[in-house]
């Protein structure tokens, strides 16, 4: 077939037109892309180089090492120990839970602790490494290094872990560390980011959780480059956090192992204050528990065991603890009568053994009655009518002005958790509360620290301390941050009377030294030593008219929650005051009896520094003294420091 020269040439035209058309196409194409280039590369490189090192560089927090915590002689109480971990990381293994129960196999793994690591591993990124097992022994960690080719994912590493080598001494002061919870991040304002560093510890109570900012310190940070996984390649820039500030405290570790020693096993509670600085130095409450527990995670049975102890050994009673403060608050509406002078040192009241008024019986303890007893003896003695008489005088407004001024019903500022406002009722409280008006009933049961009047420990011992200076102690516990004093409120006059303080303090002198006083068989030989005090015995129950009638059944045969509450106060030595101290013992009967003794014991443990000679006890006294001086001696530290006192 013969091609036409013509068709030929129109073809080549049409063809050298469309590659004209798609070469022009191309041209601009690369044209394009060549300006598109240029522009990311040339005129967009600093934007795109700054992405770039973002998506190739992280920076991941270093944990600050927590500050310590020293009793006031430099005593370690609270510490931080190296401590081996087994740590895994979820990308490092094809299937980590499989390798975990591997590891499980050959060690011992706690199963609460593992079970909180798995939730863990589940909720962070799979390059973050999450805690699976904390103070694991040597043995253990040889054998994890011995088999690690099999355990892909899984690492030993060298930690600190927070330690309490007081254990129960300090549980109720110092408080414990914890892993951060959801709640915590909930809780806190503005959390820093290092509380979201997995199985971090903060201060969950006590001084540990009030002096949190203080103690946590700073997180240091370190820059790594990482590949796409998240693996960390190498270590570009490291910064050095700041470890937490250490904390020293006012309370004496001896003193405080003592004071938890004599306590013992029964619900009871016991402050002691230094007169010339406000300082606490013991501050205890039994029973206690052992906080070391708390720091990796309590055990759901021993949490049980705590939670069901009718003693209730979490709670910190010498702080928070409130109770009626019984006829150690009689000096107080002693002083309410004197200082507006509504009675004098000379007047006396009749007790039969009950007062009447409003047609209601209010009864003495002592069911034969005092007979004719003036302000002196009825301290000395406590007995009930001579205050019931001075309620109808006074009145709740004087009682509740008279009883702030020597702290009950205020909160005390000290960094433990929960600490009590206590209770000094009004006519306002009453309606506000119960309304319902107050009645002349309710101030005679006040006179004698019943009714609604409610009192800490702590609140007990700051009234005394007051008593015994006549000055406003405000009580505190933190020595020094770092080295540095920390300043404290000087104690200003209560502008009182110095006469009227004086008898108050002869009657609580006579109420140890005197032989018709409440305590005397509670009092100290050695007369440079003696002490000034006053027992307490607080209702918890009523007491029918029935049962008055055929006879009030006594403590011993009551169950031990209907029992009465016991306490005792006191300030030594009596000529020149350098201690007050304030017992309370739950259900423990007679104030006199039972919380008197344990008082005496501490005041002599204080001004001695150390268990007393049997001398100065009394001679009936001298052989149980020797038997519980030899129980209590294992609990007490040496007297050497575990470091020198910080300046």
């Amino acid at each position: 077939m013969e091609t036409n020269p013509k068709e030929i040439e129109r073809a080549y035209r049409t063809i050298n037109r469309r590659t004209l058309i798609l070469g022009g196409a191309q041209l601009v194409l690369v044209a394009g892309l060549g300006h598109r280039m240029h522009y990311l590369q040339i005129e967009q490189s600093d934007e795109f180089r700054l992405l770039a090192e973002k998506n190739r560089i992280n920076i991941r927090l270093i944990a600050p090492i927590r500050g310590k915590i020293f009793d006031k002689d430099g005593r370690i109480i609270a510490d931080n120990a190296p401590s081996y971990r087994i740590v895994a990381v979820r990308e490092e293994a094809e299937d980590i839970y499989a390798t975990i129960n591997k590891l499980g196999q050959i060690i011992e793994l706690d199963k609460d602790f593992l079970s909180r690591a798995l939730e863990e591993l589940d909720r962070h990124p799979p390059f973050v490494q999450v805690t699976i097992a904390e103070r694991v022994n040597w043995k253990d960690v040889a054998t994890i290094a011995v088999n690690s080719p099999a355990l892909p994912g899984i690492k030993p590493e060298v930690g600190f872990t927070r330690v309490y080598p007081y254990r129960k001494d300090f549980a109720h002061i110092v408080g414990y560390v914890g892993p951060v919870s959801d709640f915590d991040l909930k809780t806190i304002k503005e959390p820093d980011q290092v509380l979201r560093m997995p199985r971090f510890q903060i201060g969950k109570v006590g001084l540990e959780a009030k002096k949190e900012d203080v103690l946590r310190g700073k997180a240091g940070s370190k820059r790594v480059e990482v590949n796409a996984a998240g693996r960390v390649m190498r270590e570009l820039e490291l910064r050095e956090g700041q470890s937490g500030a250490d904390v020293q405290i006012t309370i004496d570790a001896k003193l405080q192992a003592y004071v938890q020693a004599r306590l013992g096993e029964q619900s009871a509670s016991a402050i002691v204050i230094d007169l010339v600085s406000g300082g606490l130095l013991a501050i205890a409450s039994s029973p206690s528990y052992d906080p070391n527990k708390f720091v990796t995670g309590i055990s759901t049975a021993d949490y049980k065991t705590l939670l069901q102890n009718q003693f209730r050994p979490l709670a910190s009673k010498s702080v928070q603890g409130i109770y009626p403060p019984g006829s150690t608050f009689k000096m107080i509406v002693a002083l309410a009568a004197l200082e507006d002078q509504l009675i004098s040192p000379t007047d006396t009241v009749h007790c039969p053994g009950y007062f009447e008024i409003s047609g209601r019986k209010f009864y003495c303890w002592k069911q034969s009655g005092h007979g004719q007893v003036d302000l002196y003896n009825a301290i000395k003695q406590s007995c009930d009518v001579f205050f019931f008489s001075l309620a109808e005088k006074i009145g709740q407004d004087r009682i509740v002005a008279m009883a702030k001024k020597f702290g009950l019903g205020i909160k005390h500022d000290i960094p433990m958790s929960a600490v009590a406002s206590g209770l000094v009722p009004n006519q306002d409280w009453k309606r506000r509360i119960h309304s319902e008006n107050w009645m002349v009933g309710d101030t005679v049961n006040a006179s004698i620290g019943q009714g609604f009047m409610l009192a800490s420990p702590l609140q007990l011992a700051v009234m005394t301390a007051r008593l015994a200076t006549g000055k406003k102690i405000i009580p505190h516990i933190i020595k020094t941050i770092d080295g540095i004093h920390q300043p404290n409120v000087s104690a200003e006059p209560l502008d009182l009377n110095n006469t009227n303080l004086q008898l108050v303090r002869q009657a609580m002198y006579a109420v140890s030294n005197e032989r018709r006083g409440t305590a005397y068989h509670s009092r100290i030989i050695n007369e440079d030593k003696q002490l000034a005090g006053k027992t307490g015995t607080s209702q918890v129950r009523n007491i029918s008219a029935k049962e008055r009638s055929t006879g009030v059944r006594s403590n011993a045969d009551l169950p031990w929650e209907q029992r009465d509450h016991a306490l005792f106060v006191n300030f030594a030595p009596f000529t020149n005051p350098r201690i007050a101290v304030a017992v309370v013992v739950e259900h423990g009967g007679s104030g006199s009896s039972t919380a008197a003794p344990i008082a005496r014991d501490i005041t002599l443990q204080v001004l001695y520094d150390g268990l007393p000679p049997l001398s100065a006890y009394p001679s009936r006294d001298r052989e149980q003294i020797k038997e519980q001086q030899e129980r209590i001696r294992d609990f007490i530290p040496l007297a050497e420091t575990d470091s020198r006192e910080r300046a």
